[in-house]
């Protein structure tokens, strides 16, 4: 059977969305109006890159077997959908017309998977034992999150890594690291049927760019533990933070192998944060598989790249991890000093004069 699938965001979205669309299944992204027009009329096109090929593989959502619509959030009807996908930066879900539409898809009580960074309220509140009250100061408006069930909430990694390539149309999108998205299962055994069925259907699906079908990379990868998405953490404070200096950026690949020996130990602190909060060894990526990732990381991380544009909010994964050490009475310097500085860049942005 194919599943109707609502995607919150029409940037990042727009790679899952392609690849439920390879899967035979159907999308719907919430994007601005004009965006959505343009979708409407065009279609979307992501571009892959295949091992072996010189140029990039695109994969253009006109051409597959799924059907891809776009609406702005006024327009959505979340019970129309057999599952919610939340694809967009944390911060926007409390912005004008977005907020209302996460109030709907609450009450509609259909799944939501979050592909974030930083992990839904909601989602956190699955963890047993952890105080989710003393995290909601790290989120833009926590408020967003109430009415959503634990149990029909869960958690994607995005690791994946896609932007829209500069001076091109809002419905490109160029994917550069073709990792896969590691989701974690629902409560129920019916909602995680339907992160099963996408993965499999995912995993089955190919493309002929011309002169033959191909597999196409990015996969759903779908798990029983709830820490599994988690083992970005580690990731994001040794390598994406850290690309955030006192008054300039660097790449992850520098961030990381600039001073390898402190990657490492920050590295291995988040690491045993998540064994502490539950997680298996077996849920976490070794550092040195990570650092070895991180040599072809030569830009900086978009959080960085975000707080030097002067975004005056950001997902602050720094904050909750450095709330949540706090609460099992541990501490580190080098946590401690991100924060001050992600903490700092926010507040010269946010008093910035309007540009």
């Amino acid at each position: 059977m194919s599943y109707d699938v609502l995607v919150l965001g029409a940037s990042y979205g727009s790679l899952f969305a392609t690849k439920l669309l390879m899967g035979g299944h159907n999308a719907r992204l919430v994007s601005t109006p004009p965006t959505a027009e343009l979708i409407n009329r065009e279609g979307t096109v992501v571009r892959f890159p295949i091992r072996g090929r010189d140029a990039p593989v695109e994969v253009p959502s006109t051409r597959l077997p799924g059907t891809l619509t776009a609406s702005a959030p006024q327009e959505v009807d979340p019970t129309a959908f057999d599952l919610v996908v939340l694809g967009m930066q944390e911060a926007q879900y409390g912005s004008p017309g977005v907020r209302e539409l996460m109030g709907r898809v609450a009450a509609s009580r259909v799944p939501s998977l979050a592909i974030m960074n930083m992990p839904p309220l909601p989602y956190l509140e699955r963890i047993p034992g952890l105080p989710t009250e003393a995290l909601a100061p790290c989120y833009a408006d926590p408020a967003v999150w109430a009415g959503f069930e634990p149990g029909r909430t869960s958690l994607a990694s995005p690791d994946p890594q896609a932007y829209r390539p500069p001076n091109e149309p809002k419905n490109i999108l160029q994917v550069g690291l073709p990792t896969n998205f590691k989701a974690a299962r629902f409560e129920d055994d019916a909602s995680t049927g339907i992160l099963r069925d996408l993965e499999r259907d995912i995993a089955a699906a190919r493309f002929d760019p011309g002169g033959g079908e191909i597999e196409i990379p990015v996969k759903l990868r779908v798990h029983d533990s709830i820490f599994v998405p988690l083992a970005k953490w580690p990731m994001l404070m040794a390598g994406n933070y850290r690309c955030i200096g006192a008054e300039a950026m660097i790449p992850i690949r520098d961030a990381v192998h600039g001073d390898i020996d402190r990657s490492r130990a920050v590295y291995e602190w988040v690491r045993k944060l998540c064994t502490g909060l539950g997680a298996a060894d077996a849920d976490l990526v070794p550092f040195e598989k990570y650092a070895a990732a991180a040599e072809g990381l030569g830009n900086p991380s978009s959080a960085a790249r975000a707080l030097f544009g002067g975004a005056a909010h950001i997902e602050r994964v720094d904050c909750l991890i450095r709330r949540i050490a706090a609460v099992q009475g541990l501490a580190s310097p080098t946590v401690d000093a991100i924060v001050g500085r992600v903490d700092a860049r926010l507040e010269k942005n946010r008093a910035a004069p309007p540009g």
